[in-house]
């Protein structure tokens, strides 16, 4: 092994857990107005995106996380045409959410647009061609505001942005205040995607603190979770709505919704995957049953 630390990446999964990928190359250096950003490429995982210093997404693992995040919640509605995506700069998110065919629009709301041009260059096989799908808008406008002054009203929510951590630029979007507005703008029987940090036994206040603040809001909470090895283990996400509850669907009926629905075989997400997600560890439905901070915008709670 070679121990130059200038072909290693280094990624903080937290303060006492470090996770080092070695490099090949850097494709891009560079600071929007929001963040610091880099892409990657490295040995075992590919292009990589990395946004202040934290890996987002890796080119060989990518499709766990954002198939994850995207169909079990487009899979539980019954006929979703019309969502809204928060972040999603690489494209992945609305490649998932464009996949199906009910899908009439897709708004995708990222407020950096510098960060979103790098990854139309540099990460290619993440977007797919995405961006130029003519049922997308893509606007660079602050999700917070664009949702709260939108009448408009969406199937499905889905929120792929950064954790929330002090001076980020994605921290005010999970404060129970953003929730209410997100609730507003659910049509009946909408349903809201949350990626909720990670939720490894040493590090799951992030994810345990999304959920009781999701819970303050909406009368059905769902956390659920998946392995991506880029991210140093197990990492959250949840489904949140009125009248949802994503284990009502067998295997089979969601194996029938992805092949008449969905224009591709997925890598990841079925039915059998589908019900293993959402049946956490003994570890973490206890870590839920305790009460944990709520984040607001009056006093936010910061876990980074």
């Amino acid at each position: 092994m070679d121990d130059d630390p200038s072909v290693w990446f280094s990624d903080a999964i937290n303060p006492n857990f470090v996770q080092q990928y070695r490099v090949r190359g850097t494709l891009f250096t560079g600071q929007t107005r929001y963040q610091s950003m880099q892409v990657i490429d490295t040995c075992d995982f590919g292009r990589c995106l990395v946004l202040d210093g934290k890996l987002q997404s890796s080119q060989r693992d990518e499709f766990i996380y954002h198939e994850a995040l995207v169909h079990p919640a487009l899979i539980s509605h019954p006929g979703p045409s019309s969502v809204f995506i928060a972040g999603g700069g690489e494209g992945a998110t609305l490649r998932e959410v464009l996949a199906h065919r009910s899908v009439k629009k897709a708004v995708m709301v990222d407020i950096d647009e510098e960060a979103v041009d790098v990854c139309r260059r540099f990460l290619p096989s993440l977007h797919q061609g995405s961006f130029d799908d003519g049922r997308m808008e893509l606007l660079h406008l602050d999700a917070r505001k664009y949702l709260s002054e939108s009448r408009q009203e969406f199937d499905a929510i889905v929120m792929d942005i950064t954790d929330p951590v002090e001076g980020g630029p994605s921290w005010m979007l999970y404060t129970r205040e953003f929730y209410r507005i997100v609730a507003d703008r659910l049509a009946p029987g909408g349903v809201l995607a949350v990626q909720s940090g990670p939720c490894n036994l040493h590090d799951m206040a992030v994810f345990t603190a999304i959920n009781c603040t999701l819970r303050e809001v909406f009368p059905e909470v769902f956390p659920y979770a998946a392995v991506v090895p880029s991210f140093g283990g197990l990492w959250g996400f949840t489904l949140a709505g009125r009248g949802l509850d994503p284990l009502t669907l067998s295997a089979g009926e969601i194996n029938h919704r992805l092949s008449t629905r969905v224009g591709r075989e997925l890598r990841f997400y079925d039915g059998m995957t589908h019900h293993g997600m959402f049946h956490l560890p003994r570890y973490l439905r206890d870590a839920m049953r305790v009460r944990k901070p709520i984040i607001t915008d009056q006093s936010p709670v910061f876990l980074s």
